[in-house]
C-alpha cells in the first residue's frame, strides 16, 4: 500500500495503554552486537521480561529458525505455552520497538494495519541491519494484515510516543538529525508523521540523555500516560550532564498546550544515578517502561530511586501491576523494556 497514506484510510496509532492483542519481541542472538561480552548474562533478563508479559497477554517472538524457537521455548518453560508464539523472522538485533512494525488501527475493516518505515540502524551505528529493515513487512504478512510501505522515511518506534488522541511527542535531536532524513526539513517531517500515524499535532522536545546512541529517543525521557498527561524524567544533580537538557525539556512541556487549548499535565519521574561500564555512561532511565494489559515493566538499577519510580508508576497505573526488573546487565545494550517491545492493538475494542 505505497500510494495511500494510513491517515487517508482512517488509520491511526493507538496509545500504548489501550488494549493489546499481543506484545512483540525479537529474541537476541549470540552473534548480535548489542551485548558485547555479556550475551549469556543478559538472557535471564529477557526471560523475566517475557514471563511477566505472558502473565498479561500473548507474547509474539521473532526468532531465527526452528532451532532458536526450541531454545526460546525451553527458556520460557514457566510461561503459559499458549501465551508464547514464535515467528521465524530473522533479525540482526533485538530492539523490536525500532525495527519492528508499528501497528495502526481504525474502526472499519480491516481494523489493523502495519507500518513499514525505513530503518538504518540509528544513523548507521551498527552493521549489518538488512534483516532488521525487513521485519515490519514480515510481521504484517504473518498476521495477514495490510502493510503500508513508508520506507522512504527513516523512523524508529522509540523516537515517537502518541497519546492516542492525535498528538505525537518526538525530539529534535533524533528526527532532525541529518543521519536519518537529510533531505527533509521539520515541516516535511511533521507531514510524514501526520499522514503515517494519523496524528494532527507534533510536539517537539530538544535533546535526549547522555549515553543514548539513538540521538535522543523520546522513550528515554518523556512518555504519555494518558491523553493529557506525560511522565518526564528530571535530573536533580546540577553537575550531571543530563541536568540542563532535561530541565529545558521540562520547561517546554510546561509551556505546551494540547490541541483544545488545555495545558499538558506534567508529572516528574526521577533519573537513576549514573550507570557506567568500561568508562561509558549508559542511558539508564526509568522512562523506558512498557505498558502491557495488566502490568507495567519498569527497568530498575539496584539503587534508592528504584522504589520512588515504582511508586509514581503505581499511582499513574493503579489497575496494573508494576513489575520492577533489574536492568544493570540489559542497559549495557543501551536500551531497556520499551526499546525491546512493540504493542499489537486489540481489534474490535
Amino acid at each position: 500500500m505505497k500510494s495511500q497514506t494510513p491517515a487517508s484510510q482512517g488509520f491511526a496509532m493507538p496509545a500504548e495503554w489501550e488494549p493489546h492483542a499481543a506484545t512483540w519481541m525479537s529474541w537476541p542472538h549470540a552473534g548480535c552486537r548489542s551485548f558485547p561480552g555479556s550475551y549469556e548474562r543478559v538472557i535471564p533478563t529477557f526471560v523475566k521480561m517475557a514471563e511477566a508479559l505472558a502473565a498479561s497477554e500473548i507474547v509474539r517472538i521473532n526468532v531465527l529458525d526452528a532451532a532458536e524457537e526450541k531454545t526460546v521455548r525451553a527458556l520460557l518453560s514457566k510461561a503459559p505455552p499458549e501465551r508464547i508464539e514464535c515467528f521465524h523472522i530473522a533479525t540482526n538485533e533485538p530492539w523490536c520497538r525500532d525495527h519492528g512494525a508499528i501497528f495502526l488501527k481504525r474502526k472499519t475493516a480491516p481494523q489493523l494495519a502495519a507500518l513499514n518505515f525505513g530503518f538504518n540502524a540509528w544513523g548507521y551505528k551498527l552493521s549489518p541491519f538488512e534483516d532488521d529493515n525487513e521485519v515490519p513487512s514480515k510481521m504484517g504478512d504473518a498476521l495477514g494484515i495490510p502493510v503500508f510501505d513508508r520506507t522512504d522515511f527513516i523512523l524508529e518506534g522509540g523516537s515517537i510516543d502518541v497519546n492516542g488522541a492525535g498528538v505525537v511527542l518526538t525530539t529534535e535531536s533524533c528526527l532532525l538529525n541529518p543521519n536519518r532524513n537529510p533531505k527533509l526539513n521539520r515541516r516535511e517531517i511533521e507531514a510524514k508523521l501526520r499522514e503515517s500515524l494519523g496524528v494532527q499535532t507534533v510536539l517537539w522536545l530538544g535533546d535526549g540523555i547522555e549515553g543514548d546512541d539513538t540521538d535522543g529517543h523520546v522513550d528515554d525521557i518523556t512518555r504519555f500516560v494518558s491523553e493529557t498527561t506525560v511522565l518526564t524524567v528530571v535530573e536533580e544533580d546540577e553537575n550531571d550532564p543530563n541536568f540542563e537538557p532535561l530541565r529545558a525539556n521540562l520547561d517546554r512541556l510546561h509551556q505546551t498546550q494540547l490541541p483544545g487549548g488545555e495545558p499538558l499535565h506534567v508529572l516528574n519521574l526521577p533519573m537513576p544515578s549514573r550507570v557506567v561500564r568500561d568508562g561509558i555512561r549508559l542511558p539508564a532511565s526509568y522512562a523506558n517502561f512498557y505498558i502491557a494489559n495488566e502490568c507495567v515493566l519498569l527497568p530498575v538499577f539496584g539503587e534508592r530511586n528504584d522504589a520512588w519510580a515504582a511508586s509514581i508508576l503505581a499511582e499513574v497505573f493503579p489497575s496494573r501491576n508494576i513489575v520492577s526488573i533489574d536492568c544493570r546487565e540489559l542497559i549495557w545494550g543501551l536500551g531497556a523494556f520499551h526499546c525491546l517491545t512493540q504493542q499489537q492493538p486489540a481489534a474490535g475494542v
